[in-house]
């Protein structure tokens, strides 16, 4: 079958494909901030917690990291209902996306940690910062410089990885594609279209990061090693003497 503008253009502005790439964005927009509320806890849990925390942060990343993302959400759709625990296809595709981001992200999060100055986290001790206090105002603040850019590029994934979710039938921009190629057997046009859109959505967000990434690359002064926070909370625990 012979390729046609036709169809390519009519599927451009199809109703269907617009719905599924307005699916993969708020998909993406929602796993990630999961994944990466369980990336902060799994890198804390492996970092600071006791021997039985650590192990469970150890393990959940090494099953994640371990096995395709594809095979997960298949079992997390058809085998949780067999232990009484039933997903919508939506609960599935955010479940199973958010646990693998999840993973990686803890390794992210670990690896910025430990790329703090230790002098910094030594001097916040020194004055009598509690482990909160030097999380948030010290270290977290410097850490992001490493952070973000690999946190950017695991978003730049993720808008592609939601086309996984397709397989267990979630209405995102591949389904969509499938479900267009199905009518009228167009499968080139429809799935070039579906290219099309995830270029789209992938060289805005890289407009979005590369904006991020230059606000968080400027450089770390004398005056500038802690967060303005963290600066107020130094000058009043150093009391009058930090003054004189």
């Amino acid at each position: 079958m012979n390729w046609s503008w036709e169809f390519f253009f009519t599927y451009m502005t199809n109703g269907l494909m617009v719905r599924g790439a307005w699916t993969t964005v708020w998909l993406s927009v929602v796993s990630m901030i999961l994944g990466l509320g369980l990336g902060v806890l799994a890198a804390m849990m492996k970092m600071y917690g006791n021997r039985a925390l650590r192990y469970i942060a150890e393990f959940y990343i090494w099953l994640f990291r371990g096995t395709p993302i594809l095979i997960q959400l298949v079992i997390i759709y058809t085998g949780l209902p067999q232990i009484g625990i039933r997903l919508t296809v939506i609960e599935s595709a955010i479940l199973g996306l958010a646990l693998n981001e999840g993973a990686y992200l803890a390794e992210i999060i670990r690896s910025g940690i430990m790329s703090v100055d230790k002098g910094q986290t030594d001097a916040s001790r020194a004055i009598g910062m509690t482990w909160r206090q030097r999380m948030w105002l010290v270290i977290l603040p410097q850490a992001a410089r490493t952070i973000i850019p690999p946190l950017g590029n695991q978003f730049n994934g993720m808008l592609k990885t939601t086309s996984l979710a397709s397989v267990i039938s979630m209405e995102e921009l591949m389904r969509s594609a499938q479900m267009l190629a199905q009518v009228e057997f167009r499968v080139l046009e429809a799935y070039t279209v579906a290219a099309v859109w995830y270029l789209a959505l992938v060289s805005i967000w890289g407009m979005i990061q590369v904006r991020i990434e230059a606000h968080y690359e400027k450089p770390f002064g004398p005056a500038a090693a802690v967060s303005p926070d963290a600066k107020k909370q130094i000058e009043k625990a150093a009391g009058p003497a930090g003054t004189a």
